[in-house]
């Protein structure tokens, strides 16, 4: 190791802790950085979006890896795992480990990510320091350790209860009904997903969960829960109490109440935090230089009270993607190598629900009717509840600023095309719906032809680059996604990766 080698310390080894040590990697095994990495859980960076995958058997924990100790320890990198944190000390640039270790560093990188938020219910423990934050058979489908409490419950078709009507607890809902469990999904709102679609494709959206065989809770307030002496002699989970209505059963209760960005070290380090570090646009703190944070740990605002892209921003999205593209951007610009260019502004987030035969995205600007009286802008809606189909558009002068398709997988795609670059819609807006149906080989094809459509939004890879990547002799799309990266993030792009590969191979 070089004399003027820098110290970068990493708090932190989740999926974006994992991109940005990689990036990092060259400049270690050169010599030209030392670089400390400290991870609280005893396992390896694993791909946490595919925690509930694996808690109903359709991935195993060695596919959800991105990062090797081993080769990291091997490359010069100094790994601390099953280690906390218990406190920095800026002034004399250190991080003290709860069992005595001092670090030196001269680069702090906050990769903390975020934590399950645990509503406060009467039998729960929402600290989350506590030995046993929650009492047997409550989970918050958040590590590896929820994945295997989940798995067991599937395996025995035990009846899960899921509190929350978010994209996460319903994708958990979707999957564990779909491998034998009885599944009844609680939430507090009028329908689900209710932070992104309006009422109509809500309730298109329960209709179709109820279609699955999933019991709907609407509109409900927890309490509490019921506890009954569990196999080991400890207290664990009977029902979930409710302050109106009768309280609901089950085997195993799993939260989806959100998350919450782990501030918590940063904060006792005197740093300023909002809805998670506040960094400017180089992903550095606040008065401090040699402090940065990536990731949903990261709220990028800077010191500029005029600043357009700041204003816009709504603090961490919560995504997988926009992390990595921080952690990419980060290892370049600690990497000793040239100065990266300017970390670009993230896009307004698509949320996509990943479910088998559930079809849900929206984006922008929902709320708005086709009959409200709002200048400039119009709406265009299309539904289908018996068939579990529905459509909204809003345009501003003709140009797409927000969108919802429930049951239109086709459809989604190609206004998720449009959102993304700002274009217009179509004169004839029926030529978008007309993708789903039976003649949708004359109807717009946009979405499905353009090379330079993005394919896998986690990860930024093109249609032609998966293309390219098929052409070269990737056949499947676990090949794709070594070449290529795609479907390594969130893996809601695989069937679309699939589409390319038997696009590319129907000729033959």
């Amino acid at each position: 190791m070089k004399a003027t080698a820098q110290h970068v310390v990493v708090i932190g080894y989740g999926p974006v802790a994992a991109r940005l040590i990689e990036g990092l990697l060259p400049a270690v095994r050169c010599g030209d950085l030392a670089l400390t990495v400290i991870g609280e859980e005893g396992a390896a960076a694993y791909n946490r979006v595919l925690v509930a995958d694996l808690g109903v058997g359709r991935t195993t924990a060695a596919a959800m890896n991105v990062s090797d100790p081993a080769e990291l320890v091997a490359a010069g990198v100094a790994v601390h795992l099953a280690a906390r944190v218990l406190r920095v000390d800026r002034a004399r640039q250190g991080v003290l480990l709860a069992d005595g270790t001092w670090i030196h560093y001269q680069q702090l990188v906050f990769a903390t990510g975020a934590r399950p938020v645990i509503p406060t219910l009467h039998g729960l423990n929402p600290d989350p320091a506590a030995h046993a934050p929650l009492p047997a058979g409550v989970i918050a489908l958040r590590d590896l350790d929820d994945a295997a409490v989940l798995r067991s419950a599937v395996e025995r078709h035990a009846h899960v209860v899921v509190l929350g009507g978010g994209i996460l607890g319903l994708e958990a809902a979707l999957a564990a009904r779909d491998e034998g469990a009885q599944v009844t999904v609680v939430h507090h709102g009028a329908h689900a997903l209710g932070r992104s679609i309006d009422a109509g494709a809500g309730h298109t959206v329960a209709a179709a969960l109820r279609a699955r065989g999933i019991k709907v809770v609407a509109k409900a307030r927890a309490v509490g829960v019921d506890l009954r002496p569990g196999p080991g002699g400890g207290a664990a989970f009977a029902a979930l109490l409710q302050e109106d209505g009768d309280p609901v059963a089950g085997d195993l209760l799993l939260l989806s109440c959100g998350v919450r960005p782990r501030v918590e070290v940063a904060a006792g380090a005197g740093l300023a935090t909002d809805r998670g570090i506040l960094v400017d646009h180089q992903l550095r703190a606040h008065h401090d230089p040699q402090v940065f944070a990536v990731g949903d740990c990261a709220h990028i605002r800077c010191l500029d009270a005029g600043c357009p892209d700041c204003a816009a921003g709504t603090g961490p999205a919560g995504l997988i993607g926009p992390g990595w593209r921080q952690a990419e951007w980060l290892a370049g610009f600690l990497g000793g190598g040239a100065a990266p260019a300017p970390l670009p502004p993230e896009q307004a987030a698509v949320m996509m629900l990943k479910a088998r035969g559930v079809d849900v995205a929206a984006a922008g600007e929902v709320a708005a009717g086709p009959f409200d009286d709002v200048p400039g802008q119009q709406v265009s809606v299309w539904a289908d509840p018996e068939h579990g189909k529905y459509v909204k558009m809003t345009t501003r002068a003709g140009v797409l600023a927000g969108f919802i398709s429930v049951g239109m997988p086709r459809t989604g795609a190609e206004l998720t095309l449009l959102f993304e670059r700002g274009s217009e819609l179509p004169a004839d807006r029926s030529a978008l719906l007309r993708l789903d149906g039976p003649d949708a080989a004359g109807a717009l094809g946009g979405a499905g032809t353009d090379p330079g459509r993005t394919v896998c939004r986690c990860a930024g890879i093109s249609a032609g680059a998966v293309l390219s990547a098929v052409a070269g002799g990737c056949a499947s799309v676990p090949e794709v996604s070594a070449a290529t990266r795609a479907g390594t993030g969130c893996g809601g792009c695989h069937g679309a990766l699939q589409e390319l590969i038997e696009a590319h191979f129907a000729p033959v």
